[in-house]
C-alpha cells in the first residue's frame, strides 16, 4: 500500500449543499425553502427561544435575586487544614502560597476559611477571613491580618 492509495471511508465524506446555483444544479430557484412565509425569507430564521410569538418562557418566568456581576469580587479560598501542614515559615502570605503552588492564582484576593485546626501560632496575611477562622487562628495564639 501507498499513500496516494489511501481513501477516506466510504460515506465518511459529503459534499455541501450548493443552493441558489440555477436550475442545472437541482436546488436552484427557490433553493430548498418552498414558496412564501417566514423561513423562505433572508433573516427569517428567530433565535432560539423565540415560540412563534407568544411571550417566550424566559420572560414568562418570575426573575429572583440579584447578581453583582461587573463588581463582585472572586477570591482564592484556602482552609486552615491546608495552611497547618505549612510549618517552616510562622509568617503565612499569600505570595508564599502563590511560590509553594497552594493556590494557582490570585484571582482578587485570598480568603482563608475555618476547615480544619491550626495546631501552632502563625501570623496570616490575607485579603479576607470568615468569622470562625478568625477566632481558630486566634484560639492557637496566631494572627490573623487583613492586607
Amino acid at each position: 500500500m501507498k499513500i496516494e492509495d489511501l481513501r477516506p471511508a466510504e460515506g465518511s465524506k459529503k459534499r455541501k449543499k450548493r443552493v441558489g446555483r440555477g436550475p442545472g444544479s437541482g436546488r436552484g430557484k427557490t433553493s430548498c425553502r418552498g414558496h412564501k412565509g417566514q423561513r423562505s425569507r433572508s433573516g427569517g430564521a428567530k433565535g432560539p427561544g423565540f415560540e412563534g410569538g407568544q411571550m417566550p418562557l424566559q420572560r414568562r418566568l418570575p426573575k429572583r435575586g440579584f447578581r453583582n456581576q461587573p463588581f463582585r469580587k472572586e477570591y482564592a479560598v484556602v482552609n486552615l487544614k491546608v495552611l497547618s501542614r505549612i510549618e517552616d515559615v510562622d509568617a503565612i502570605t499569600p505570595e508564599l502560597l502563590l511560590e509553594r503552588g497552594v493556590i494557582k492564582d490570585l484571582k482578587d484576593g485570598l480568603k482563608v476559611l475555618a476547615e480544619g485546626e491550626l495546631s501552632r501560632p502563625c501570623t496570616i496575611s490575607a485579603h479576607a477571613f470568615s468569622a470562625s477562622a478568625v477566632q481558630k487562628i486566634e484560639a492557637s495564639g496566631g494572627k490573623a491580618e487583613v492586607i
